[in-house]
């Protein structure tokens, strides 16, 4: 299947029609919390990341408080969630320059975001728009999976995949798009065995299994 311009637009707009309305997974209050949460996500579940959050922001829930917790007790804190001792060493470093630079509060700035440590390219754009609802496109392994499989976007480093869906997606929709891709990853278009005859989008997939 080539896919032209037309089925892209198409792709699109099922996957609007599929995931209209979704939601981002993590449990947050503000982008400070956020910003933590998408750092204690890598390598880790979402489901998983809420329960540790939970219980670390009932505990100490912006910069000044983590700091005072120190090393040790945010380890033990942040233990379940995976490479505990590196987030937690990112964490307080980021919280350091947060109190040091931006008078604890998370800039809302993308090359500031990505000065902080742990914060790559993918962290500052999940800020951007999920905190700041600001157009952006974060790639996560469900949105290079999705955007590859479709030819939505086709690359081999998530950048590549991030400027193909902005070119390729209306501005407006970058923040939405999002989240319908992430959903479709985790839904159907799973790593292993993607669901293709559940999937709305295998008529304008090239990668959809045929239907035996």
């Amino acid at each position: 299947m080539r896919v032209t311009k037309k089925i892209k637009e198409e792709q699109i707009a099922i996957l609007q029609e599929t995931y209209r309305g979704v939601k981002p997974a993590l449990i947050f209050r503000n982008p400070f919390e956020l910003l933590i949460a998408v750092i204690l996500s890598a390598q880790c579940t979402d489901k998983r990341v809420n329960v540790t959050t939970a219980r670390l922001f009932q505990r100490a829930a912006t910069p000044e408080a983590i700091l005072e917790m120190g090393l040790s007790a945010l380890e033990d804190e942040i233990r379940d969630c995976g490479l505990f001792r590196n987030k937690a060493k990112n964490i307080l470093a980021t919280c350091q320059l947060l109190c040091e630079r931006y008078g604890g509060e998370v800039p809302d700035d993308f090359e500031a975001l990505q000065t902080l440590p742990g914060v790559g390219r993918k962290t500052a754009n999940v800020v951007e728009s999920v905190g700041f609802h600001h157009p952006a496109i974060a790639v996560d392994t469900h949105v290079f999976r999705v955007s590859n499989r479709l030819k939505l976007a086709v690359g081999s480093t998530p950048l590549e995949v991030e400027q193909g869906l902005r070119k390729t997606i209306p501005r407006e929709q970058w923040s939405d798009a999002h989240h319908w891709l992430i959903w479709h990853g985790r839904q159907l278009c799973k790593a292993r065995k993607p669901l293709c005859s559940q999937c709305p989008l295998a008529p304008v997939c090239p990668s959809a299994e045929p239907v035996a």
